[in-house]
């Protein structure tokens, strides 16, 4: 009597496919190599990525290095089935942090996790990368997908993200020389960005809100492709802006909003004096804490400057005298831009950033 053969255990059966993770790489090489740049080929398939600093033209550079993720945000993209600009978000989220620096993106590097592997989803996310990057000008020169079954469900991932970029030496930002009566310019949000989405979450939860429904502050898009909306990428612009002179300082606008990133640029004796009434508050925030409201739970007009960007995604920090040029040349690089405030003494209050007019800004 024959003894039946051993089945022999893989590690597909415990719900890694090896074969899959290959196919992805092969899928998104195409994406890579559309963002190559001086310095880096984008070429996938080494154990690590070369960047040739010398070729990208700098002389005497400092790096810059950031990270972060895209937040619940990502639970938005999942829930919808909407992946395609999900990657857009990662990118934004570290490349605004090296251009506030004075700093130009080079390369980036993304790390995708998820309980099994999706490759429909997988190259839409890639793909939003790699747009992501080319918007901001750098490489995405590597990366790294992990399925880990048990620690998320099917059709769960997530997102981290890593970019490095340079300056050269004498012109890392902010300056030393920002002062009282400083000008404070603000560049116009695309919408939530990828903050705040825990809180958002919250409110569509309380009120029953369905993602397939019509978007109130949106026409003829649903609420999850409106929320969904990737944050606004502004290396171009701002470095143009850099590169024209009279730029001191950059803020990028993100968890903290308004009163908590500002002060990064500044130095501790000195407040951003901002007026509400200098730029309109987009539907979205205002239809959001009406939601809140609604729900027997209202968010705080001051809650909202620490959560959200309230449709101020980048402060810039000029000089009266350099002010026009500042704007003509993030206004060329397609920003819309408002006088928001000046830079002031601190007062006793201790208070880094004052909102003048905000609670009537909500009102109106």
């Amino acid at each position: 009597m024959s003894e039946e053969p051993i089945k022999k255990r893989t590690y597909k059966d415990a719900g890694v496919d090896i074969d899959a993770g290959a196919r992805l790489v092969e899928a998104i090489k195409p994406l890579a190599k559309s963002t190559a740049r001086p310095g880096a080929d984008a070429e996938l398939g080494g154990f690590g990525a070369l960047f040739d600093i010398k070729a990208a033209g700098f002389d005497d550079p400092v790096l810059v290095a950031a990270t972060d993720g895209v937040g619940t945000k990502l639970k938005i993209a999942i829930d919808t089935g909407r992946h395609g600009s999900i990657g857009i978000d990662l990118v934004a989220m570290c490349v605004n942090d090296l251009v506030v620096q004075g700093a130009e993106p080079l390369f980036f590097l993304d790390y995708f996790a998820t309980g099994a592997l999706d490759l429909e989803a997988a190259e839409a996310i890639v793909g939003g990368i790699a747009e992501g990057c080319r918007m901001a000008g750098c490489a995405l020169i590597g990366g790294e997908s992990a399925e880990m079954p048990g620690l998320y469900r099917t059709g769960e991932y997530d997102l981290a993200g890593f970019a490095v970029g340079a300056v050269e030496r004498g012109a890392v930002l902010p300056r030393a020389d920002i002062g009282a009566g400083d000008i404070v310019l603000g560049l116009a949000s695309s919408g939530l960005h990828a903050n705040g989405f825990s809180l958002v979450r919250q409110v569509i939860s309380e009120n029953g809100l369905a993602y397939d429904a019509e978007a109130p502050f949106a026409a003829e898009t649903t609420l999850g492709e409106a929320l969904l909306t990737p944050t606004r990428i502004y290396v171009k612009s701002c470095l143009a802006a850099v590169r024209a002179g009279g730029v001191k300082g950059l803020a990028h606008i993100t968890g903290g909003g308004l009163v908590e990133n500002i002060p990064r640029a500044i130095s501790p004796g000195l407040c951003a004096e901002l007026d509400a009434k200098a730029w309109p508050v987009p539907g979205v925030f205002t239809w959001l804490a009406e939601q809140a409201l609604r729900s027997g739970a209202p968010i705080g007009a001051g809650e909202m400057a620490r959560s959200f960007n309230c449709g101020i995604g980048m402060a810039v920090i000029a000089a009266p005298a350099d002010a026009g040029k500042v704007v003509d040349a993030l206004e060329r690089g397609g920003e819309t831009v408002w006088r928001i405030g000046v830079i002031g003494e601190r007062g006793a209050d201790g208070k880094a950033v004052v909102i003048k007019e905000w609670e009537a800004a909500w009102r109106d």
